[in-house]
């Protein structure tokens, strides 16, 4: 485990306990930091990146963006498999350079809401959306602040909009504003697709609640999706001879069994890691750049309010 900051400490808690994986040690720029955490969870903490990387298989690293490809790079160099943390990248060039040093390893981009189960629950219908409206909205922290609102929050959505129609995006429009930062706190943007899908998504880090939702409409269906209460409310068309005006709304809310995401993102890269035929979906590399490159376009997109840029 590379990083053991807000999301590093919570990989650190998983590993710990993951059947079919040794926590075997971890690594921060903090040393006083990396032992605090390493002793709570009986782990080693290893004094550079160098020593630890001689004594394990496979690597999470949850460092800022910023660092992803020299620490993600220099451990697939070493041979080792990856799994780093969204944004997989700052740029595409650096995403590019990745997937190039990752070779026959296995490279995971932790984009954890993937793993929801109310979103493997849409994706397991197999019905392309035609119109998505999403809301990522959360309360300021001084975390992430190395990158703005797309690429720490919106990308999640965007990584789900390509797991949910993989045709190539046709145009991006998009405004946002610097609020509290000196990066685009709060965006809205309207992707559409070569097929015909459209989404709207807000993402927002200066917002009074948490909210976490997305609303997905299909052909006769339509789905309601809260990522943090894990439920999934919804309503098909039902036609026949037999019903009163030939056709009626029903309910079709999806039962979903609760679960945390980011267990089942480690338990999926240790069975990718292991070659385990039967592994659950994993995002891989490919598909983390194909969201990078999909925020990118967004921030492209972005035009801020004079005067607050």
């Amino acid at each position: 485990m590379v990083g053991t900051g807000a999301l590093g400490r919570h990989h650190v808690r998983i590993l710990a306990a993951l059947p079919g994986a040794e926590l075997v040690g971890l690594h921060d720029a903090d040393p006083a930091t990396a032992a605090a955490v390493a002793a709570e969870h009986g782990a080693r903490a290893f004094p550079d990146l160098a020593s630890l990387a001689t004594q394990i298989e496979a690597a999470v690293v949850a460092v800022p963006t910023v660092d992803h490809l020299a620490v993600a790079g220099d451990l697939l160099d070493r041979g080792l498999h990856v799994l780093v943390e969204k944004p997989m990248a700052t740029s595409l060039a650096e995403a590019d350079e990745l997937l190039a040093r990752a070779g026959d390893r296995v490279l995971a981009v932790g984009h954890v809401e993937f793993y929801n189960p109310v979103v493997q629950a849409l994706l397991s219908l197999g019905l392309p959306p035609r119109f998505l409206e999403v809301q990522r909205l959360g309360v300021f922290t001084p975390r992430s602040l190395d990158v703005d609102v797309v690429l720490d929050l919106m990308i999640h959505d965007l990584q789900i909009l390509h797991a949910l129609d993989n045709s190539e995006v046709a145009e991006v429009r998009a405004t946002g504003v610097p609020v509290l930062s000196d990066r685009i706190d709060i965006a809205n943007a309207r992707v559409a697709l070569a097929s015909g899908c459209v989404a709207n998504l807000t993402a927002s880090r200066v917002s009074g609640e948490k909210i976490r939702k997305l609303r997905a409409f299909l052909p006769s269906r339509y789905y309601s999706l809260d990522y943090q209460a894990q439920e999934m409310r919804g309503y098909r068309l039902e036609t026949g001879n037999g019903i009163p005006g030939g056709r009626r709304i029903v309910p079709d809310d999806l039962p979903t069994d609760r679960a945390e995401p980011l267990r089942r993102e480690l338990e999926a890269f240790v069975a990718a890691c292991q070659n385990q035929p039967d592994r659950p979906p994993l995002v891989d590399g490919h598909q983390g750049r194909r969201a990078l490159a999909t925020a990118l376009a967004v921030v492209e997109a972005v035009r801020v309010t004079p005067g607050l840029g």
